[in-house]
């Protein structure tokens, strides 16, 4: 692949039929949306907790928890399952031994309640005038099938990494997506705001779309950049990707 000039596609996008986007950080705001629920839940109770703090920490387990599937350390666990298991140490460890069983339930589904980007849903219904939307995302089938419900998501089709049990950025969890759209990899476009996710999808064979995110874990947070030359297109957001795919 030729190195493209910023923000400009290396090759012509005319083969292009379906994208699939990376959710979480990409399309929704996970971060702001958290903190919300926390707030609640101190108003609710009347206790204080740092709970931009909570929300990294929460996000920080995410990696290494699949990590330990797949390196058969867990069984297949979903991400569901795996966010409990960070969210009953982190309720350990910020000393929260007020909430009943319910509200903990609750609160673990709190990335089933997560709000889209303010670019997300103008960007997403435009791309979809002209191409086929499918998630192909970590979470679960039934987070990002309530997730599209609250947040109103326009997908033609919801695709999780659960429906091969792996992980991404296996190459097999892409080839999934292809073959189950009934695609070529060369036809599907991943759009996503993580270098490692987009890596693994040209691995498989897609074309790759690169959204920043440069809030993603707040104002003083860590911001991906992808190497020169790794991706096909690079976008300030989602009404911008569609504009540089004249959708």
């Amino acid at each position: 692949m030729t190195d493209p000039a910023p923000g400009e596609a290396s090759s012509s996008p005319a083969s292009v039929v379906a994208l699939t986007f990376d959710v979480f950080g990409t399309v929704v705001d996970w971060r702001s949306s958290i903190v919300r629920e926390g707030w609640r839940l101190s108003e609710r109770h009347g206790f204080g907790v740092d709970w931009t703090q909570f929300a990294d920490e929460w996000r920080a387990g995410y990696a290494p928890a699949m990590q330990r599937v797949r390196s058969g350390e867990l069984p297949w666990t979903t991400i569901d399952a795996l966010h409990r298991m960070i969210l009953d140490e982190l309720l350990r460890k910020f000393a929260i031994d007020c909430l009943s069983a319910s509200e903990i339930d609750h609160l673990n589904r709190a990335w089933h309640r997560l709000d889209p980007w303010p670019d997300a849903l103008t960007g997403l219904n435009r791309l979809r005038a002209r191409y086929i939307l499918a998630t192909l995302s970590n979470g679960n089938m039934s987070l990002l099938v309530n997730m599209a419900k609250h947040a109103g998501l326009p997908w033609d089709c919801v695709l999780s990494a659960e429906l091969c049990r792996l992980y991404k950025p296996d190459a097999r969890v892409y080839e999934m997506a292809a073959r189950l759209l009934g695609l070529a990899p060369e036809q599907m476009m991943m759009v996503a705001a993580h270098v490692n996710d987009l890596e693994g999808a040209r691995n498989a064979g897609f074309r790759t779309a690169f959204v920043s995110r440069p809030l993603e874990h707040g104002p003083r947070g860590h911001v991906e950049t992808p190497p020169r030359g790794s991706v096909d297109i690079i976008a300030t957001d989602l009404i911008d990707l569609a504009e540089k795919l004249a959708a």
